[in-house]
């Protein structure tokens, strides 16, 4: 148990918050709700502003939100103790179902939360056409 003090300090290490840390579905939450008019998209981003988030939607209609956070420039006078706060590239990706209209996407983002309103348009029902069934006379 020493060892692990000296190693981590007083704080007991969290191997989870680790692994949270290193994850991108982890550190980036995001929150996906279906309205009747559209699809919308919650992130937490905080720290972030709308130059530093990249939102797109592919010919496959997935809807991908990434960007990077970037390192603090490191000083030689400071001693950090704990970093938790993930740094680097971050991605999302999210297929969209068949009902989502693609060239009216919008995105806004405020404090740190983007939202990603996607909205829905009626799709069309495969026609049923009956075929008559031939009688074979022999």
């Amino acid at each position: 148990m020493a060892l692990i003090s000296q190693l981590f300090g007083d704080e007991i290490y969290d191997p989870f918050l680790s692994m949270v840390n290193k994850c991108p579905v982890l550190n980036t939450p995001t929150d996906w709700k279906e309205t009747p008019e559209a699809h919308v998209f919650i992130s937490d981003l905080p720290g972030l502003n709308k130059k530093e988030v990249n939102v797109e939607i592919d010919d496959e209609r997935v809807l991908k939100i990434y960007g990077e956070r970037k390192e603090e420039k490191d000083d030689k006078n400071v001693k950090w103790h704990r970093v938790e706060r993930c740094r680097g590239e971050f991605r999302r990706c999210f297929r969209l179902p068949e009902n989502v209209k693609t060239d009216g996407v919008k995105a806004s983002m405020e404090d740190g939360v983007l939202v990603v309103t996607v909205p829905k348009q009626e799709v069309k029902k495969p026609e049923k056409k009956m075929i008559e069934i031939e009688e074979i006379k022999g």
